[in-house]
C-alpha cells in the first residue's frame, strides 16, 4: 500500500490489531465527521489474488496496492485497508479485506478470515463478493461456508440491518446472465433457510437483512478495455447510493459519522472475543475445487471430439437414424473418464460434480437433440401431407375419417422416430414437440378443410345459380298471371335439390349440428339471394317491360298478328287492354313473392291508375289518403318490396307519356285508312251537284249527241288518258289525299308530256332507218319490244314521269286477185299498259 496517500490507511492490521490512530487521523483528513449521516462504507471480500484490490481502484479512483504478476501470485492485502473514493458523491468509505484461501495463513488459520468477513458484513452498507464466474456452483469457491456462518453469527451479535450483497463475477465466459444470475441467487436463499435462527427471526426472511445484487466483468488481462468501460458503468451505481432506492438499501440504524471509529472498536473487539465461529473442512473445499477442474475439461473435451462433431452435423442436415445410442455411447466416454481421474476425492463431492458434468453435458448436447425433433416433426408433417392427399383423390373415404388415418399414421411414425433418437442419460420431454406436431396436423387438416368446404359451397352456388337465373329471368319477362307461382316452385325444387346433395356431401366431413345447420341455411340464403338479384334486375327495368307489353297486345291481335287499322277496330278498348296487360306486369314486378301469401298491390294499381276518375272521386269523397302516396306495401315485409307504390305512380306516369305516341299514330292511321277507301263524295255533295248542274249536264249531252265526232274524240281521250294512268300508276298519287295528289301532277305533267313525245320521235327515227334494211315488213322483235317495257317499268318504280312508247306493226295486204303485194308498213304509237293489282 502507498502509506503515502493521506486518504488511505491500515484500519487492521494481518495480527487483528484495530489501528485506532490511523483510524482518528483517516476520519479528520477526509472530514467525515462533518458529513453526518450522509456517508456509505463499501467493502470488498474474496478469494486471495482475486483482484479484489484492481476492481477498487478502478471502481473508486483509490491506490490499493496490487499484486504483480510478474513476481508470482502472493498474498498482497493484509488485515483490512480503507480509504475515500474519489469524486463520488455522498461520502463513500472503501474497505479492501484480505483475501480468503491464502497459503500464507495455511488450511487451519482462518479465524481472521471469519473475522474480517463478519466485520465488513456489520459496518458496511454494501459488501462486494468477488468471485469468479467458474466458481458459481461450488460450495468453498463461492464463499457459501463462510457466508452461512456469518449469517448465523450476525444474527446472534448484532440487530437486524438491511445490508446490500453486490456479487460481481470475475472473468464473465459467454454464459448469459440470465443463466448464471439464478444459480447464484438460488444459492444464497438456500444457505439462508439452511441456517438455524434465532426465534425472534426464524421466519424472517432473507430480504430483510440482504439486498443481494449480482454483476459480471471481463477479464482484466485479456479484456482491459471492455473492463475498464463496464467498471466505468457500475461507478455510476454509487453515486447518490444512500438516496431512496439506491444501492446502499435501508440505512435503519446508521451510525452518525462522528461516532464511525468507535462504533468500528467496539464491533471489532466483539467479533475478536468470538472463538466459536468455524468453517468446513480444507479437503472439501479442495476436493470441490479439483472436482470442478475435471469436469470442465471433460466438457471441453466432449465439444471439440470429432465423433460428436459429426453427428451434431449429420442432424443439422437431416434426421439421423440410431442418434440415440451414438450419442449416448459418446457421453459415456467422457463420464467414464471423469469417474476414474476423480476417484480418490470425496465421494458426495466427486459425486455431485459428476451430476453437474453429465447436466452441463447434456445440456450442451440438447440443441442437437431439439434439431432433429425439428427435423422428425417436419418429416411426420410432410407424410400427413401426402397421405391425406392421396386418400382425398381416391375418394375411398370422408374427409373426416381421412384426416383421422393419416394422423395416426403420422404420430405413429414421429414417435417411432423419437424412441430411436431418446438419449438415456437425459429425460428429454418431447411433449412439446409432439403436441406442436399435433398442432400443425390440425392446422393444416383445418385449412384443407375449409378450402374443401369453400370450394364445394362454391360449386353448389354456382349449380344453384345456372338452374335458378335464367329459368327465373324468363319466368319473370313472360309475366303472366302464374308468374310467381312458377318462380316459388322452381326454387323450392332447385333448392331443396341442392341442399339434399350438399347435405349428403357434408356428411363426409363430419361437422357439428350447428356448423352444419350453418352452412345449409347459407345456400338456402344464396338461393334466396339468387331469385332476388333477378327480381330486382328485372324491376329495374319494369318501364322497359311495360313497353314491350303494351306495344305486343296494342300491335297484335289475339292470333299474335301484325293489326292493320282498317277503321273498324276499337282503339279505346284495345288501348285499354294494352295498359291492363302492362300494369299487370308492373303489379307483378312491384315485389317478391315467395311465400305463398296474396297481396293488394294489383288491386290497388288498378284502382289509382287505370280507374283514375271514379277512385279519385271516391277518395275526395270518403276523405282517404291516395294508397300510392307510399314507400311500402300493405301485407308485403320492406325487404321484399322491388318497386315502392309511389316509384310505380312515376312508372305509370313516365309509360303513359312514351305509349302516348303510338296510341295518336294509330287513330292517325284509321282515319288516313278511312279517307284513302272513300273515292267519292258525300251522298249529300252528289245530290247537291245533280240539283244544281242538271241543265248543265243535259246540254252537254245534247251537244255531244249531235255530232258524233264528238262523241267520238271523247272516247279517243278517254281510253288515252286511262292508258296514261295505268302506264304511270297515276291512282297512286290520291292515295294519300286528292290535294296532294294534284299537287305533285301538276309538277310532273309536262316531264311526262315531254317523255311521251321524245319516246315517238325516237321510235319514227328507229323505224325510218331500219326500212332499207328490211324489204318486207314484219313486226318488232321480241327483244326490242322487252327493252321497252323494262325501261317503262324501271321508270314507274323509279317515280318518273317520262314514258317510252312501243312501236306496234301492222302490216296491210292487198287481195291476192290482183297478184301483187302492196305491203307498205305503217306505224302506229300505243302507250304501254300496266296492270295494277
Amino acid at each position: 500500500m502507498n502509506g503515502e496517500d493521506p486518504c488511505s490507511t491500515q484500519l487492521i492490521d494481518g495480527d487483528g490489531e484495530f489501528h485506532v490512530d490511523g483510524v482518528e487521523r483517516f476520519i479528520k483528513e477526509i472530514r467525515l465527521a462533518d458529513c453526518g449521516l450522509s456517508y456509505a462504507v463499501v467493502s470488498i471480500m474474496g478469494p486471495q489474488s482475486s483482484g479484489k484490490s484492481t476492481l477498487l481502484n478502478h471502481l473508486f479512483k483509490t491506490n490499493f496496492r496490487e499484486m504483480d504478476a510478474f513476481r508470482g501470485r502472493s498474498q498482497t492485502t493484509k488485515g483490512i485497508w480503507i480509504a475515500k473514493g474519489i469524486g463520488i458523491e455522498p461520502c463513500t468509505v472503501v474497505m479492501d479485506l484480505e483475501g480468503t484461501d491464502g497459503r500464507e495463513r495455511g488450511e487451519d488459520d482462518t479465524t481472521f478470515e471469519k473475522q474480517s468477513a463478519l466485520f465488513a458484513l456489520a459496518i458496511s452498507d454494501i459488501v462486494l463478493i468477488n468471485m469468479w464466474c467458474h466458481d458459481i456452483g461450488r460450495e468453498q469457491a463461492a464463499n457459501k461456508p463462510l457466508l452461512k456462518t456469518v449469517f448465523q453469527v450476525m444474527m446472534r451479535l448484532f440487530s437486524p440491518r438491511k445490508t446490500t450483497l453486490l456479487f460481481v463475477i470475475r472473468d464473465k465466459t459467454k454464459t448469459p446472465m440470465e443463466y448464471l444470475e439464478p444459480v447464484l441467487r438460488e444459492d444464497i436463499q438456500k444457505i439462508w433457510d439452511s441456517v438455524s435462527k434465532p426465534p425472534a427471526h426464524k421466519d424472517t426472511p432473507l430480504s430483510e437483512f440482504f439486498n443481494v445484487e449480482v454483476t459480471a466483468l471481463p477479464s482484466f488481462e485479456e479484456k482491459e478495455e471492455q473492463f475498464k468501460e463496464q467498471v466505468s458503468q457500475l461507478r455510476q451505481r454509487f453515486f447518490n447510493s444512500i438516496a431512496p432506492g439506491g444501492l446502499a438499501g435501508d440505512r435503519r440504524g446508521v451510525i452518525p459519522a462522528s461516532g464511525f471509529s468507535f462504533s468500528a472498536q467496539q464491533i471489532w473487539k466483539v467479533i475478536r472475543e468470538n472463538k466459536d465461529l468455524d468453517l468446513p473442512a480444507h479437503k472439501v473445499m479442495v476436493a470441490t475445487v479439483r472436482c470442478e477442474e475435471i469436469a470442465n475439461e471433460k466438457l471441453s473435451q466432449l465439444t471439440s471430439d470429432e465423433k460428436w462433431l459429426e453427428l451434431d452435423a449429420a442432424v443439422q442436415a437431416g434426421p439421423v437414424p440410431g442418434f440415440g445410442k451414438k450419442l449416448s455411447s459418446i457421453l459415456d466416454f467422457y463420464l467414464s473418464d471423469y469417474d476414474s481421474e476423480a476417484v480418490f476425492f470425496d465421494e458426495s463431492v466427486r459425486n455431485a460434480k459428476r451430476n453437474q458434468l453429465e447436466t452441463r453435458a447434456v445440456n450442451y448436447v440438447h440443441s442437437a437433440f431439439q434439431t432433429l425433433l425439428g427435423h422428425l416433426r417436419s418429416r411426420a408433417l410432410e407424410k400427413f401431407k401426402n397421405d391425406l392427399d392421396k386418400s382425398l383423390k381416391a375418394e375411398k373415404k370422408g374427409f373426416a375419417p381421412s384426416v383421422r388415418s393419416c394422423t395416426e399414421a403420422a404420430m405413429l411414425d414421429f414417435d417411432t422416430n423419437v424412441k430411436d433418437a431418446v438419449v438415456k442419460h437425459a429425460d428429454w420431454d418431447t411433449k412439446r414437440v409432439r403436441e406442436k406436431l399435433k398442432r400443425d396436423i390440425d392446422t393444416y387438416a383445418g385449412e384443407v378443410r375449409s378450402a374443401r368446404l369453400t370450394e364445394l359451397k362454391r360449386s353448389y352456388e354456382e349449380r344453384l345459380k345456372q338452374a335458378l337465373s335464367e329459368p327465373v329471368e324468363s319466368i319473370l319477362e313472360a309475366g303472366t298471371d302464374n308468374t310467381w307461382p312458377s318462380v316459388r316452385n322452381l326454387y323450392r325444387i332447385e333448392t331443396e335439390r341442392a341442399v339434399s346433395s350438399f347435405s349428403n356431401d357434408l356428411s363426409g366431413f363430419e361437422l357439428d349440428d350447428s356448423t352444419r345447420d350453418s352452412m345449409i341455411a347459407s345456400l338456402r340464403e344464396v338461393s334466396r339471394d339468387i331469385v332476388y338479384k333477378k327480381a330486382k334486375e328485372e324491376a329495374s327495368k319494369v318501364l322497359i317491360h311495360m313497353k314491350e307489353r303494351f306495344a305486343t297486345v296494342f300491335s297484335h291481335d289475339k292470333d299474335s298478328m301484325p293489326r292493320v287499322w282498317t277503321g273498324r277496330e276499337d282503339i279505346r278498348a284495345i288501348t285499354k287492354e294494352a295498359r291492363t296487360a302492362a300494369l299487370k306486369l308492373l303489379a307483378m314486378l312491384a315485389a317478391v313473392r315467395l311465400e305463398d301469401k296474396t297481396d293488394k298491390i294489383e288491386r290497388i294499381l288498378r284502382s289509382s291508375l287505370l280507374d283514375v276518375g271514379s277512385s279519385s272521386m271516391t277518395r275526395r269523397i270518403e276523405g282517404t289518403a291516395d294508397p300510392l302516396a307510399s314507400s311500402t306495401w300493405d301485407e308485403v315485409s320492406p325487404e321484399d318490396v322491388l318497386i315502392a307504390p309511389v316509384q310505380c305512380k312515376v312508372y305509370w306516369r313516365q309509360f303513359n307519356t312514351e305509349t302516348e305516341y303510338a296510341v295518336t299514330q294509330a287513330i292517325s292511321a284509321q282515319e288516313a285508312h278511312k279517307r284513302n277507301n272513300s273515292k267519292l263524295p258525300p251522298l249529300w255533295a252528289v245530290i247537291v251537284m245533280i240539283a244544281l248542274g242538271f241543265n248543265e249536264v243535259m246540254a252537254i249531252i245534247t251537244f255531244i249527241l249531235r255530232s258524233p265526232f264528238y262523241l267520238f274524240g271523247i272516247f279517243v281521250v278517254f281510253f288515252l288518258s286511262y292508258a296514261v294512268a295505268l302506264q304511270y300508276n297515276l291512282a297512286g298519287y290520291f292515295h294519300h289525299g286528292m290535294l296532294s295528289g294534284i299537287m305533285t301532277l301538276s309538277t310532273r305533267f309536262l316531264p311526262m308530256v315531254m317523255n311521251i313525245l321524245q319516246g315517238v320521235v325516237n321510235q319514227g327515227q328507229q323505224q325510218y332507218q331500219n326500212y332499207p334494211q328490211h324489204p318486207q315488213p314484219n313486226l318488232p322483235s321480241l327483244t326490242t319490244a322487252q327493252s321497252f317495257r323494262q325501261h317503262n317499268e324501271s321508270r314507274r318504280h323509279t317515280g318518273s314521269s317520262s314514258v317510252v312508247v312501243e312501236p306496234i306493226s301492222s302490216t296491210s295486204s292487198v287481195s291476192s286477185n290482183s297478184g301483187i303485194d302492196d305491203t307498205s308498213p305503217t306505224s302506229k304509237y300505243q302507250a304501254g299498259e300496266e296492270v295494277t293489282s
